[in-house]
Protein backbone atom coordinates (compact mmCIF):
# COMPACT_ATOMS: atom_id res chain seq x y z
CA UNK A 1 0.00 0.00 0.00
CA UNK A 2 1.41 3.38 -0.99
CA UNK A 3 0.34 6.50 0.90
CA UNK A 4 0.86 10.13 -0.13
CA UNK A 5 0.80 12.72 2.64
CA UNK A 6 0.90 16.43 1.73
CA UNK A 7 2.22 18.92 4.28
CA UNK A 8 0.30 21.98 5.54
CA UNK A 9 -1.63 23.41 2.56
CA UNK A 10 -1.45 27.20 2.81
CA UNK A 11 -3.92 29.39 0.93
CA UNK A 12 -4.51 29.54 -2.80
CA UNK A 13 -0.83 28.93 -3.72
CA UNK A 14 -0.90 25.69 -1.75
CA UNK A 15 -4.20 24.59 -3.24
CA UNK A 16 -2.93 25.27 -6.75
CA UNK A 17 0.22 23.26 -6.06
CA UNK A 18 -1.89 20.38 -4.77
CA UNK A 19 -4.10 20.48 -7.87
CA UNK A 20 -1.02 20.47 -10.09
CA UNK A 21 1.05 17.75 -8.42
CA UNK A 22 -1.26 15.33 -6.62
CA UNK A 23 -3.02 13.82 -9.67
CA UNK A 24 0.31 13.22 -11.41
CA UNK A 25 1.94 11.72 -8.32
CA UNK A 26 -1.05 9.46 -7.72
CA UNK A 27 -0.86 8.23 -11.29
CA UNK A 28 2.91 7.92 -11.69
CA UNK A 29 3.76 6.61 -8.21
CA UNK A 30 0.78 4.27 -7.90
CA UNK A 31 -0.63 5.98 -4.81
CA UNK A 32 -3.44 4.08 -3.13
CA UNK A 33 -4.51 6.76 -0.64
CA UNK A 34 -3.75 10.46 -0.24
CA UNK A 35 -3.97 12.70 2.83
CA UNK A 36 -3.34 16.44 3.20
CA UNK A 37 -3.18 18.79 6.17
CA UNK A 38 -5.65 21.55 5.34
CA UNK A 39 -5.92 23.69 8.48
CA UNK A 40 -4.46 26.68 6.56
CA UNK A 41 -6.10 26.00 3.20
CA UNK A 42 -8.61 28.88 3.24
CA UNK A 43 -6.79 32.20 3.21
CA UNK A 44 -4.09 30.83 5.49
CA UNK A 45 -6.46 29.96 8.34
CA UNK A 46 -9.10 27.26 8.57
CA UNK A 47 -11.04 25.33 5.96
CA UNK A 48 -14.17 26.25 4.01
CA UNK A 49 -16.55 24.14 1.95
CA UNK A 50 -15.24 25.42 -1.41
CA UNK A 51 -11.60 24.82 -0.45
CA UNK A 52 -12.40 21.34 0.90
CA UNK A 53 -14.22 20.45 -2.33
CA UNK A 54 -11.28 21.68 -4.39
CA UNK A 55 -8.81 19.58 -2.42
CA UNK A 56 -10.95 16.45 -2.65
CA UNK A 57 -11.35 17.06 -6.39
CA UNK A 58 -7.56 17.33 -6.68
CA UNK A 59 -7.20 13.78 -5.39
CA UNK A 60 -6.92 13.98 -1.61
CA UNK A 61 -8.97 11.35 0.22
CA UNK A 62 -8.74 12.78 3.74
CA UNK A 63 -8.06 16.25 5.14
CA UNK A 64 -6.53 16.75 8.58
CA UNK A 65 -6.61 20.02 10.51
CA UNK A 66 -4.86 21.25 13.67
CA UNK A 67 -4.78 24.22 16.02
CA UNK A 68 -6.41 26.49 13.40
CA UNK A 69 -9.48 24.24 13.21
CA UNK A 70 -11.62 26.81 15.01
CA UNK A 71 -10.36 29.99 13.31
CA UNK A 72 -13.31 30.08 10.91
CA UNK A 73 -16.91 29.29 11.88
CA UNK A 74 -17.34 27.77 8.41
CA UNK A 75 -15.00 24.94 9.37
CA UNK A 76 -17.15 23.43 12.10
CA UNK A 77 -19.94 22.11 9.81
CA UNK A 78 -17.26 20.35 7.73
CA UNK A 79 -16.32 18.26 10.77
CA UNK A 80 -19.46 16.19 10.14
CA UNK A 81 -17.74 14.83 7.03
CA UNK A 82 -15.82 11.66 8.03
CA UNK A 83 -13.08 12.67 5.59
CA UNK A 84 -12.25 15.77 7.65
CA UNK A 85 -10.35 15.13 10.89
CA UNK A 86 -9.40 17.47 13.74
CA UNK A 87 -6.96 16.57 16.55
CA UNK A 88 -8.27 13.60 18.52
CA UNK A 89 -7.03 14.87 21.87
CA UNK A 90 -9.51 17.70 22.20
CA UNK A 91 -11.89 17.23 25.13
CA UNK A 92 -14.85 14.84 24.86
CA UNK A 93 -17.86 16.53 23.32
CA UNK A 94 -15.88 18.77 20.97
CA UNK A 95 -17.39 18.58 17.44
CA UNK A 96 -15.76 16.29 14.94
CA UNK A 97 -13.53 13.25 15.14
CA UNK A 98 -9.80 12.64 15.33
CA UNK A 99 -9.67 9.21 13.76
CA UNK A 100 -11.26 7.77 10.64
CA UNK A 101 -11.31 4.34 9.04
CA UNK A 102 -11.30 4.19 5.23
CA UNK A 103 -11.44 1.37 2.65
CA UNK A 104 -8.47 0.95 0.34
CA UNK A 105 -9.28 -1.92 -1.96
CA UNK A 106 -9.83 -4.92 0.29
CA UNK A 107 -7.99 -3.31 3.19
CA UNK A 108 -8.82 -0.59 5.69
CA UNK A 109 -6.55 2.28 6.64
CA UNK A 110 -6.95 4.37 9.76
CA UNK A 111 -5.91 8.02 9.80
CA UNK A 112 -5.42 9.60 13.20
CA UNK A 113 -4.57 13.17 14.07
CA UNK A 114 -2.98 14.15 17.36
CA UNK A 115 -1.82 17.57 18.50
CA UNK A 116 1.18 18.30 20.67
CA UNK A 117 1.03 20.30 23.89
CA UNK A 118 4.44 22.02 24.00
CA UNK A 119 3.80 25.60 22.86
CA UNK A 120 0.31 24.66 21.67
CA UNK A 121 -3.24 24.65 23.05
CA UNK A 122 -3.91 23.21 26.48
CA UNK A 123 -5.55 19.94 25.48
CA UNK A 124 -5.52 16.29 26.52
CA UNK A 125 -2.39 14.13 26.39
CA UNK A 126 -1.68 13.00 22.81
CA UNK A 127 0.24 9.94 23.97
CA UNK A 128 -2.59 8.57 26.09
CA UNK A 129 -5.10 9.49 23.40
CA UNK A 130 -3.10 7.42 20.92
CA UNK A 131 -3.15 4.47 23.32
CA UNK A 132 -6.93 4.67 23.62
CA UNK A 133 -7.53 4.93 19.87
CA UNK A 134 -5.14 2.10 19.02
CA UNK A 135 -7.19 -0.34 21.10
CA UNK A 136 -9.42 -0.60 18.04
CA UNK A 137 -7.55 -3.12 15.88
CA UNK A 138 -9.90 -2.93 12.88
CA UNK A 139 -7.39 -1.18 10.63
CA UNK A 140 -4.79 -2.91 8.45
CA UNK A 141 -2.56 0.17 8.81
CA UNK A 142 -2.61 3.45 10.72
CA UNK A 143 -1.20 6.81 9.65
CA UNK A 144 -0.71 9.47 12.34
CA UNK A 145 -0.54 13.20 11.60
CA UNK A 146 1.18 14.64 14.68
CA UNK A 147 0.53 18.38 14.62
CA UNK A 148 3.13 19.76 17.00
CA UNK A 149 5.58 22.61 17.55
CA UNK A 150 8.50 20.94 19.32
CA UNK A 151 10.86 18.59 17.48
CA UNK A 152 11.46 16.77 20.77
CA UNK A 153 7.75 16.03 21.23
CA UNK A 154 7.50 14.81 17.64
CA UNK A 155 10.50 12.52 18.04
CA UNK A 156 9.09 11.21 21.30
CA UNK A 157 5.81 10.35 19.60
CA UNK A 158 7.66 8.56 16.82
CA UNK A 159 9.48 6.36 19.31
CA UNK A 160 6.34 5.88 21.42
CA UNK A 161 4.34 4.56 18.48
CA UNK A 162 7.16 2.68 16.71
CA UNK A 163 5.86 -0.72 15.70
CA UNK A 164 2.27 0.21 16.55
CA UNK A 165 1.43 2.37 13.52
CA UNK A 166 2.59 2.59 9.93
CA UNK A 167 3.72 6.22 10.07
CA UNK A 168 4.09 9.21 12.37
CA UNK A 169 4.23 12.31 10.16
CA UNK A 170 4.85 15.72 11.70
CA UNK A 171 2.98 18.83 10.63
CA UNK A 172 2.49 22.44 11.84
CA UNK A 173 5.88 24.14 11.45
CA UNK A 174 5.64 24.35 7.62
CA UNK A 175 9.39 23.72 7.12
CA UNK A 176 10.28 20.30 5.74
CA UNK A 177 12.83 18.41 7.82
CA UNK A 178 15.43 16.00 6.44
CA UNK A 179 15.06 13.35 9.14
CA UNK A 180 12.80 10.90 7.32
CA UNK A 181 13.49 7.28 8.23
CA UNK A 182 11.85 3.98 9.05
CA UNK A 183 12.23 3.36 12.78
CA UNK A 184 13.50 -0.04 13.97
CA UNK A 185 10.07 -1.60 14.56
CA UNK A 186 8.63 -0.50 11.22
CA UNK A 187 7.12 2.97 11.65
CA UNK A 188 7.91 5.64 9.04
CA UNK A 189 8.80 8.97 10.63
CA UNK A 190 9.51 12.56 9.62
CA UNK A 191 9.69 15.53 11.96
CA UNK A 192 7.76 17.81 9.61
CA UNK A 193 6.42 17.07 6.14
CA UNK A 194 6.65 20.75 5.22
CA UNK A 195 4.23 23.04 3.43
CA UNK A 196 2.36 23.30 0.17
CA UNK A 197 2.24 27.06 -0.09
CA UNK A 198 4.04 30.28 -1.05
CA UNK A 199 7.77 29.68 -1.44
CA UNK A 200 9.02 33.21 -0.82
CA UNK A 201 7.24 33.75 2.48
CA UNK A 202 7.50 33.30 6.22
CA UNK A 203 5.77 29.94 6.74
CA UNK A 204 3.22 31.01 4.10
CA UNK A 205 2.62 34.59 5.23
CA UNK A 206 3.80 37.81 3.61
CA UNK A 207 7.41 38.58 4.49
CA UNK A 208 6.94 42.27 5.36
CA UNK A 209 4.15 41.58 7.84
CA UNK A 210 6.17 38.84 9.50
CA UNK A 211 9.21 41.09 9.77
CA UNK A 212 7.09 43.84 11.35
CA UNK A 213 5.86 41.37 13.94
CA UNK A 214 9.38 40.27 14.83
CA UNK A 215 10.89 43.77 14.81
CA UNK A 216 8.14 45.54 16.77
CA UNK A 217 6.32 42.88 18.74
CA UNK A 218 3.04 44.10 17.24
CA UNK A 219 0.85 41.20 16.25
CA UNK A 220 -0.33 41.81 12.70
CA UNK A 221 -2.28 39.37 10.58
CA UNK A 222 -0.11 37.42 8.18
CA UNK A 223 -1.84 37.52 4.81
CA UNK A 224 -1.06 34.77 2.32
CA UNK A 225 2.06 35.57 0.30
CA UNK A 226 1.91 35.58 -3.47
CA UNK A 227 4.36 34.23 -6.04
CA UNK A 228 5.55 30.73 -6.82
CA UNK A 229 4.62 27.81 -4.60
CA UNK A 230 6.46 25.01 -2.88
CA UNK A 231 4.97 21.52 -2.69
CA UNK A 232 6.16 19.31 0.17
CA UNK A 233 4.96 15.78 0.79
CA UNK A 234 6.06 12.24 1.61
CA UNK A 235 5.38 8.85 0.07
CA UNK A 236 5.13 5.95 2.51
CA UNK A 237 5.22 2.31 1.39
CA UNK A 238 3.39 -0.04 3.76
CA UNK A 239 3.29 -3.81 3.96
CA UNK A 240 1.28 -5.67 6.59
CA UNK A 241 0.73 -2.41 8.44
CA UNK A 242 4.40 -1.50 8.73
CA UNK A 243 6.55 0.79 6.65
CA UNK A 244 9.09 -0.44 4.13
CA UNK A 245 10.17 3.00 2.99
CA UNK A 246 9.50 6.72 3.25
CA UNK A 247 10.41 9.18 0.49
CA UNK A 248 10.53 12.94 0.95
CA UNK A 249 9.16 15.10 -1.88
CA UNK A 250 9.84 18.79 -2.49
CA UNK A 251 8.82 20.44 -5.76
CA UNK A 252 8.49 24.01 -7.01
CA UNK A 253 5.35 25.20 -8.74
CA UNK A 254 5.79 28.35 -10.86
CA UNK A 255 2.64 30.48 -10.49
CA UNK A 256 4.26 33.57 -12.04
CA UNK A 257 6.14 34.18 -15.24
CA UNK A 258 8.90 36.74 -15.86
Amino acid sequence: MRILFVGDIFGRPGREAVAHFVPAIRREAGVDFAIGNAENAAGGRGLTEPTAKALFAAGLDVLTLGNHTWDRPETEPLLKDPRVLRPANYAPGVPGRGRGLYPVGEKKIAVMQLMGRHGMDDIDCPFRTADALLKDAAADATIVDFHAEASSEKQAMGWYLDGRVGAVLGTHTHVQTADERVLPKGTAYIGDVGMAGPRDSVIGGQKDAALKRFLTGIRVRLEVAEGDALFCAVLVDLENGRARAIERIQKSFPRTRA
